[in-house]
């Protein structure tokens, strides 16, 4: 596994990261009961497999299954706490400073934990409502004290994409982090052809740059299979982690995954440096 800085922080993160959503949403990319005594073993053996070959970065939020992707996440963590960073959020529409204390405590009884290492608005899109109330009915107040009182270590957002209030949000200079989806179809936040984006505004900010999505949500694959039924869906997969990886401007890749070996999958593409695109030069039209 290869390691980056998550920009501010000062944290050395596995550059492949566990994404919590399939742990706790049931039927998500898949059956799956999530509420199941399998669905939390398969859970433990993936995180904890995870861990071996040396993952340190886990995402997770209250969203994800009202609170269960938490609970599996805290039962395969016991005992491990000093192997993970985790991360998880404060769900949208609950963030007045009472709701985000209530479920940050909330968060730290079911991930069995004494203080989170990064907590963050989970946001989309973020119109002016949404800026109002983080930036002036509370909700970064509401963060800066729960850092200061040492519940939680670092604050950010997560965003589907290039907003104003996206904008606004890292002009402001407060958050450690921003998660956004960006991926081989999505390349907005990072756009190359134009040395522009989020991610780049982001990351002049000194801000860790998290990755939702990389690997589409399956919707590259199925594209494929269907116009390309010879291209082995793994290929496929290795094509799109290895595409956002090659971007110097991303820190973590959050991926989901309910199995271990998909933990070992995604651990050789990291360690794959030879694969890596110069990014750069595949977006160049002119000959040089």
């Amino acid at each position: 596994m290869q390691y980056r800085t998550l920009g501010k922080t000062g944290l050395r993160v596995s550059e492949v990261g566990v994404g919590g959503a399939q742990f706790g949403l049931t039927n998500y990319m898949g059956q799956w009961d999530a509420q199941s005594e399998e669905a939390q073993r398969l859970t433990t053996a993936t995180i904890r497999r995870a861990l071996e070959l040396g993952y340190n970065y886990i995402d997770t939020a209250p969203g994800y299954g009202n609170g269960r992707s938490e609970e599996m996440i805290g039962h395969a963590l016991a005992g491990r706490r000093d192997q993970a960073i985790i991360a998880t959020k404060v769900s949208r529409g609950h963030w007045t400073p009472a709701e985000i204390r209530a479920s940050v405590e909330a968060s730290l009884r079911r991930l069995q934990v004494d203080a989170l290492d990064l907590i963050q608005f989970h946001g989309s899109w973020y119109g002016p409502a949404d800026v109002e109330s983080i930036l002036h009915q509370g909700g970064l107040d509401a963060f800066q004290r729960l850092r200061q009182e040492g519940l939680v270590r670092h604050i950010g957002f997560t965003t589907e994409g290039p907003s104003a209030g996206v904008e606004t949000l890292i002009a402001t200079s407060a958050f450690d982090t921003m998660q956004v989806r960006y991926n081989l179809m999505y390349q907005h936040p990072s756009d190359w052809e134009n040395n522009q984006g989020i991610i780049r505004q982001a990351d002049a900010l000194g801000m860790g740059i998290i990755l939702m999505r990389p690997m589409t949500s399956g919707v590259f694959q199925r594209l494929m299979a269907r116009f390309f039924p010879q291209i082995h869906v793994a290929e496929v997969g290795r094509l799109l982690l290895t595409y956002v990886l090659s971007d110097p401007y991303v820190d973590v890749a959050l991926i989901g995954m309910r199995d271990p070996r998909l933990a070992e999958v995604n651990n050789a593409i990291s360690d794959d440096l030879a694969s890596r695109i110069d990014l750069a030069q595949l977006h160049e039209r002119y000959v040089r």
